[in-house]
């Protein structure tokens, strides 16, 4: 993204995009976290409460390094939310569902912005304003960014949100086993991102989705266009 701006220049589509990326760092990276901070109290645990991290504020949730990958890569992170998985009546379960609440917050954030871009552009179609037709671009550019920290946070890596999930199918000594090496898994995972390792697979999963997505909030405006 930045690459491109520095090598193309200043286009209402690169500005839309960069604005896009702003708006998911400070906008819905928090609603990710909330969701696992909410689905974390909801279940018994509240760590992220007292930790100050059951908030949408997101001076409570932005990770510097994170938000700079979402402008250079289109995905990236916030500030982990801090859970505690002995308070969970099952624990693994807990976890796994905590985990998946990043992840399906940012799928329901992506259907409601193409909903938003299609009714945009409906509306552009009928009255030629100018915004409507620039606003419909950009709310596509802020789901595609959403469904992309979705597929990327389902990677069953740790310390991914699906790694948590993945841990409902991998035996316990296993997989307990695995996170005693987090913190160097990272490392890795930070590899495979600058090297574009995980580009392809990633580009094409979100492909697949924004198709389905776009097919299903466009068809209330297929039906008004009739």
């Amino acid at each position: 993204m930045i690459f491109d701006l520095l090598r193309n220049g200043f286009s209402t589509e690169v500005l839309m995009n960069l604005l896009a990326r702003v708006f998911v760092v400070f906008c819905t990276l928090p609603v990710h976290e909330y969701a696992h901070a909410l689905v974390a109290t909801k279940l018994g645990d509240d760590t992220a409460g007292l930790k100050g991290r059951l908030t949408l504020s997101p001076l409570a949730h932005i990770d510097l390094v994170g938000a700079l990958m979402i402008f250079l890569v289109g995905f990236g992170y916030a500030k982990p939310v801090p859970v505690n998985p002995r308070r969970f009546r099952n624990q693994r379960g807990g976890m796994a569902l905590t985990a998946l609440a990043g992840p399906v917050s940012n799928l329901i954030m992506a259907l409601i912005f193409l909903f938003v871009s299609h009714a945009c552009a409906f509306f552009y179609a009928t009255t030629s304003v100018l915004f409507l037709k620039i606003s419909s671009l950009f709310f596509v550019y802020a789901a595609l960014i959403n469904v992309n920290l979705a597929v990327f946070n389902l990677i069953p890596i740790p310390p991914l949100d699906g790694s948590r999930i993945a841990s409902l199918l991998i035996p316990s000594k296993y997989y307990f086993k695995i996170m005693q090496y987090e913190r160097y898994i990272i490392l890795v995972v930070f590899a495979l991102i600058i090297f574009g390792v995980l580009d392809t697979p990633i580009s094409w999963i979100t492909s697949k989705i924004m198709m389905g997505f776009d097919f299903i909030t466009g068809l209330p405006f297929a039906a008004l266009m009739r």
